[in-house]
């Protein structure tokens, strides 16, 4: 069984709290390992040497960080396959899928490799008489990224890439679920070349968090996770003087127009509603076809794809999707299916009684599909953040958009049509913050 402490200051450190969690792998329910929870006392030991590494690291030239950066590039690439089973294991999605969690990690360290180029000041001549100004970007110090369990590989890596290429250290606080793959980024990022304590990885549960928030050495704070942790991260940390990025939760709509290529819809819904088991913030979630004769041709059409899709363990390469990450949140998310149910939603492809043969103690459930799902219901409200997809019918175009302004979460939209002037009114009008146009979600 393995046993994940932190990584600090260029080694692999034992937890000395005493508390642990269990690392589960997904796909038969086994015990993969325990992981140090840190104190207090062992998230500010942490900083203090990342503190005492960031000074040489930010006079370090953006050339030279950028190399550093480009090997790093390379050992990801070298390990990939290592890294893609770590992740597999740990979280449960496809090894193809983990495959992508990290390419879109790599992809944010590549546009880093510019940071020669970015970090440039600007100059302006003769900005009053016999006054030139100048500006420099400067590194702000030690700063922080808090990263959830369901993209192990790309979301540290989006944090961790830029605050590195500006010269900052990073204290990384990964998800507890989930640490195989971070700690496995902080050796290959050492290897590198990258300094020893300019990467420190601390495992941990909120108190680690309640210490990176209070703590006055850390500049800055990025999250990505459940919008009240991201409300309590952002509150706290503002009052705390920090600039903090958190980024919360979704319900993502995708409005299917009465012209739009129903197959092509039918296989974005089906790729962005359950892939990686739903476990997306950027997933679709909600369908919302426009006038009853799309809403019942796009059911008739979804209701076969739904129930012959393949849930497999997740070193099976030709799974649509795998497990879900725990045990805890497999019964979360089949109880929002029991609710959907009681409040009066449709159920019409049910995959709750989904066993996977000789992984009966495995985390599975097969796709769930909602129709006559209702703006009122709490199924639509709640991001369920699990291979179900509900059908929410609009009577128009007009209700349709009004729906997705009105919800709460504005995290990403998509409209399929092939009117050009909709597609374009669409996004101008939608309150979202990310649009796809005839593609599931720009991401």
């Amino acid at each position: 069984m393995i046993t994940y402490g932190h990584f600090i200051g260029g080694k692999h450190v034992a937890g000395t709290s005493g508390r642990f969690t269990e690392v589960f792998q997904p796909m038969d329910g086994s015990v993969r390992g325990k992981v140090a929870l840190a104190s207090k006392a062992e998230l500010d030991a942490a900083v203090e040497n990342a503190k005492a590494a960031q000074p040489a690291w930010a006079a370090t030239n953006p050339q030279r960080r950028a190399r550093v950066i480009q090997k790093f590039l390379d050992l990801i690439a070298r390990d990939n396959d290592r890294l893609a089973d770590i992740l597999a294991r740990e979280h449960g999605k496809t090894i193809p899928d983990a495959k992508g969690d990290i390419q879109r990690g790599v992809e944010v360290l590549e546009v880093c490799l510019g940071a020669p180029h970015m970090l440039k000041g600007e100059y302006t001549d003769g900005a009053g008489p016999g006054i030139d100004i100048y500006s420099m970007r400067q590194a702000l110090g030690v700063v922080a990224g808090i990263t959830p369990f369901n993209f192990p590989a790309m979301i540290p890596l989006w944090k961790m890439g830029p605050a590195l290429a500006c010269g900052n250290a990073f204290i990384l606080k990964p998800s507890e679920r989930a640490p195989g793959v971070p700690m496995a980024l902080a050796e290959l990022a050492l290897e590198a070349g990258l300094p020893a304590g300019i990467l420190n990885v601390v495992n941990g549960d909120k108190e680690s968090v309640d210490a990176i928030i209070d703590n006055t050495t850390i500049q800055a704070i990025g999250f990505v996770g459940s919008t009240p942790i991201a409300e309590y991260i952002y509150g706290r940390g503002c009052a705390n003087g920090k600039r903090v990025q958190a980024f919360g939760g979704a319900k993502n709509h995708m409005i299917i127009m009465p012209d739009a290529d129903m197959d092509q819809a039918v296989d974005a819904l089906i790729g962005a509603g359950y892939g990686a088991a739903g476990e997306r913030c950027m997933a679709i979630s909600v369908a919302v076809p426009v006038g009853e004769a799309t809403a019942n041709e796009l059911v008739k059409r979804l209701i076969p794809r739904v129930e012959n899709l393949k849930v497999g363990p997740s070193t099976d390469g030709s799974a649509d999707f795998g497990p879900l990450v725990t045990k805890a949140h497999l019964d979360k998310v089949k109880g929002y299916v029991d609710l959907g149910v009681k409040e009066g939603a449709k159920l019409v492809v049910d995959g709750r009684g989904f066993k996977m043969q000789g992984y009966e103690n495995g985390f599975y459930m097969g796709g769930c599909l909602f129709d006559h799902v209702t703006t009122d219901m709490q199924v639509y409200k709640e991001e369920i953040f699990g291979p179900v997809l509900s059908v929410v019918r609009a009577k128009d175009y007009s209700s349709a958009i009004k729906m997705i302004n009105d919800h709460e979460y504005g995290n990403g939209t998509a409209i399929f049509t092939r009117d050009g002037d909709a597609a374009r009114e669409f996004a101008s009008k939608v309150q979202v913050g990310m649009v796809g146009e005839t593609v599931p979600l720009p991401v």
